[in-house]
């Protein structure tokens, strides 16, 4: 096929698009004989890029890790998708200089049929707000302090930081984004200090709420999680991982506010005379204002005291947009 360069490419790209290849199989793909094949992989091994191989009747190749990045080669779609991804990617808070970086770049060297269909898909839509279910700006992310939080998932080390201002150690286990949010899933080590979680005790840790210190913790032996990693910090940011938290008394059984709220919104615990606490929270109190708003049903609220005072603020306020 084509020009040495051209089926090189095609090599190339073939050897990217899945882990393992048999000789005859790349041969067949690319119409040319077993030899060529073998001289193309040393011609690849020359410009650098490793591709390992296992000799005999049955070899097989495959593109292992190198000191450099190899040529990415992406079909139509695979472009324009990675393309659409890092429109979003700019953004998200923490990734907006970084994710044009890496959109400049891929739309460089793209074909100008693909630059084209591109800017159609841009020019013939719209993005609605990121931010859509709290009056405070998304959190930025540092992109850093996540690739060290995963390199330390990965490595099982331990990593010491301050949580807001509580020094903690923590062995971490897993990245959970939600509610475009990162958590951290980490196990505390040694005491609580006040940053919530006993030693041992699992918790949810919000990525931006940490400030990574050196040298790091200890490496440590991982411990099966008992459970969800994703239902667990759902489940567990109403007690650990909002800027406002509040217990809510709600004058139905647990069984009601349950079928009335997104399991993302709290917790609810019955009480013996037959009304229920919702345990929620949110990045501001006008946020928990609204979500306990629109249970339908009477509550009570006695702290924390911020929340208390802006809801006589909108009792007021709903008072006098009726009352003339």
């Amino acid at each position: 096929m084509g020009s040495t360069s051209a089926r090189m490419l095609t090599l190339l790209g073939l050897l990217q698009s899945r882990p393992d290849w048999s000789g005859a199989d790349l041969a067949a793909r690319l119409d040319v004989t077993d030899r060529t094949i073998r001289n193309d992989v040393a011609r690849l091994r020359e410009l650098g890029y490793p591709v390992d191989a296992v000799r005999g009747p049955g070899g097989r190749y495959r593109l292992g890790a190198g000191a450099r990045l190899p040529p990415l080669l992406l079909d139509d779609a695979e472009a324009v998708a990675v393309a659409v991804a890092l429109r979003a990617a700019t953004a998200t808070a923490g990734f907006e200089e970084s994710g044009q970086s890496a959109l400049t770049k891929l739309e460089q060297v793209m074909p100008d049929r693909l630059r084209r269909r591109l800017a159609a898909i841009r020019d013939a839509s719209t993005t609605g707000p990121e931010n859509t279910g709290s009056n405070v700006e998304d959190p930025g992310i540092d992109s850093g302090t996540l690739a060290a939080v995963a390199d330390a998932i990965r490595d099982h080390q331990g990593l010491r930081a301050h949580y807001r201002d509580d020094p903690v150690e923590l062995e971490p286990y897993r990245l959970v984004s939600w509610q475009r949010r990162w958590f951290l899933v980490a196990r505390r080590v040694g005491p609580a200090a006040g940053a919530g979680a006993a030693t041992g005790e699992w918790a949810p840790y919000r990525v931006d709420w940490l400030r990574l210190r050196t040298p790091g913790g200890r490496r440590f032996t991982p411990v099966p999680f008992p459970g969800d990693f994703t239902e667990f910090v759902v489940q567990e940011v109403a007690r650990t991982g909002w800027a406002v938290h509040a217990r809510i008394t709600v004058d139905a059984p647990a069984e009601e506010v349950l079928g009335r709220i997104n399991p993302a919104v709290g917790t609810v615990e019955a009480l013996p005379d037959g009304r229920s606490v919702l345990v929620t929270g949110g990045d501001s109190v006008e946020v928990v204002a609204v979500w306990i708003g629109m249970l339908g049903l009477d509550f009570h609220v006695t702290e924390p005291p911020e929340l208390v005072a802006h809801l006589r603020v909108l009792a007021a306020r709903y008072a006098r947009a009726v009352d003339g």
